[in-house]
């Protein structure tokens, strides 16, 4: 296999390049930026380009046109060739000192570092209400259960009428008799006879 078949991939990112050529795009200010998207130690100078969001090296900054150099979208090595065109030699405007890019980054660690994980709180599942014919089969006793032996339920209906059938007459000949005294005070008569109103002659 000829290498002039195998895919480009990404170069590695130097620090420092030779290239004279300057993107016609306005600089790019660090002000513009977050305190996690640039580093400004002189050992690591380097942003994360707003164009293909990889970390690329500053050049020159400690001259008058700082920028970046011409990069690659990918991983060095690893994804595919494809230089950044639109970030590739970008002017850079450093207009935030290096102790105030640590404090604000310390500032913003210190606040996430007390932040705590938000517990979720799940509602409790409610059970589902039983139909009206699940409620009277739990109502049916075991002793009714053993008791039918696979009976027809007519019969077992009728053996259950026919063992409280006594006490059910009983309890409405008691509530058809009227004891004396328990006509409500203060009631008027219940008419006896048949009441036949007339109509008026028009």
């Amino acid at each position: 296999m000829s290498a002039s078949t195998l895919e480009r991939t990404a170069r590695p990112r130097r620090s420092r390049t030779r290239s004279r050529t300057v993107n016609a795009r306005p600089a790019l200010a660090l002000s513009t930026l977050k305190p996690h998207q640039y580093d400004l130690r002189p050992a690591c100078a380097s942003l994360v380009c707003p164009d293909c969001e990889t970390w690329v090296p500053i050049t020159g900054l400690q001259t008058k046109q700082p920028k970046l150099v011409p990069h690659d979208t990918g991983r060095a090595g690893k994804d595919v060739g494809v230089r950044c065109r639109l970030g590739s030699n970008r002017l850079v405007t450093i207009n935030v000192t290096a102790r105030k890019w640590e404090e604000r980054l310390t500032d913003g660690h210190s606040e996430t570092v007390h932040r705590r994980r938000t517990t979720v709180r799940r509602k409790p599942k409610v059970a589902v209400a039983p139909a009206v014919s699940q409620i009277a089969a739990q109502k049916q006793t075991p002793a009714d259960d053993e008791r039918s032996n696979d009976r027809p339920l007519w019969l077992l209906r009728e053996e259950q009428w026919a063992a409280t059938e006594s006490a059910v007459r009983d309890a409405d000949t008691r509530r058809a008799q009227l004891p004396a005294g328990a006509t409500p005070l203060g009631a008027p008569p219940v008419p006896l006879n048949t009441l036949h109103p007339e109509r008026r002659a028009s």
